[in-house]
């Protein structure tokens, strides 16, 4: 079981080049599955369809919800497809193995003028030109600017943000990379960063990474995860009445007003780099759902 989680470990960081966060996922949904199947009496060669089956109703019972048995069950046939394809199964039991459809909750969105209140904040917090101040009004305007994902901006290099022509080329899941646009009020935030605030909290404790990175902590290392979301907290939280949200919200704000700017769907994927188009799709239902509210107050026959 040992070697067999290794060599699927080994194929989904190496070969599929998955980010490390997907490959945890992914290996531990299968350390599961076996475990189960292994505490069952069985060797891992003798999983099949009954044994998945079984599985998922263990997880089911235990207060898995319809979403988290939806995701294991897509892991699992992933994990049988490729042990059928290097010989641990002598069949594939995962492509027979059906699972209840995941909810697709709608994400919460600002409107587009509390965005605005939410660029205005950070602008006025860096008035007085702090150098972590400097900084968070470059991540907020960024985010929101290009709608790249948190682990997409503290991965940037400054060599990365082209002023010329304004694009930033960010490497996205599955190593894949891609040129996002940003617009004028994001290259002034990120050029005053750049040239006063970065300068002064970047040291030599940072190492060549942080010397190359775009973002910094305070400690003059590459800024981390947490950091952001905690940038983005304390921006949004500042416009009265908007909803609470981390850099994921920004995401999905920026997505969901550029359909309602007049934005195709295929833009808009190739954007915030989605490998399809069904996951880009969940944003035309915000934008409808919004379209019927306004529609419910303003018209005389709604």
């Amino acid at each position: 079981m040992r070697a067999v989680v290794t060599a699927y470990e080994r194929h989904l960081g190496l070969e599929r080049g998955l980010s490390a966060h997907t490959v945890r996922a992914y290996v531990g949904d299968a350390v599961s599955l076996l475990g189960f199947v292994v505490d069952g009496g069985s060797e891992v060669a003798e999983l099949d369809l009954a044994r998945l089956r079984a599985w998922l109703a263990a997880q089911q019972s235990g207060g898995a919800s319809r979403t988290t048995l939806a995701r294991r069950a897509a892991s699992a046939r992933t994990f049988t497809a490729w042990a059928h394809r290097t010989g641990v199964l002598a069949t594939d039991p995962g492509g027979r193995l059906a699972a209840p459809r995941a909810h697709r909750t709608l994400p919460g969105v600002l409107r587009a003028g509390q965005a605005g209140e939410v660029m205005q904040a950070s602008a006025a917090g860096a008035a007085q030109r702090d150098p972590v101040a400097l900084r968070d009004r470059a991540i907020v305007e960024l985010l929101y600017a290009t709608g790249i994902r948190v682990s997409e901006l503290c991965g940037l290099d400054v060599g990365e943000a082209d002023f010329s022509r304004r694009v930033v080329t960010v490497l996205g899941k599955g190593g894949k990379e891609r040129v996002v646009p940003f617009g004028v009020p994001a290259a002034e935030a990120l050029a005053d960063w750049i040239d006063e605030g970065r300068p002064k909290i970047i040291t030599e404790s940072g190492g060549e990474s942080a010397e190359a990175a775009l973002f910094l902590g305070v400690r003059g290392k590459r800024v981390d995860p947490r950091a952001v979301r905690r940038v983005v907290h304390d921006a949004v939280t500042a416009v009265p009445g908007a909803l609470d949200m981390g850099p994921h919200g920004l995401r999905h704000s920026a997505a969901t007003h550029l359909l309602e700017g007049g934005a195709d769907l295929r833009s808009v994927q190739e954007l915030l780099g989605h490998a399809t188009l069904a996951t880009t799709q969940l944003y035309t239902h915000v934008t409808v759902d919004r379209l019927k509210a306004i529609h419910d107050r303003a018209h005389p026959r709604a």
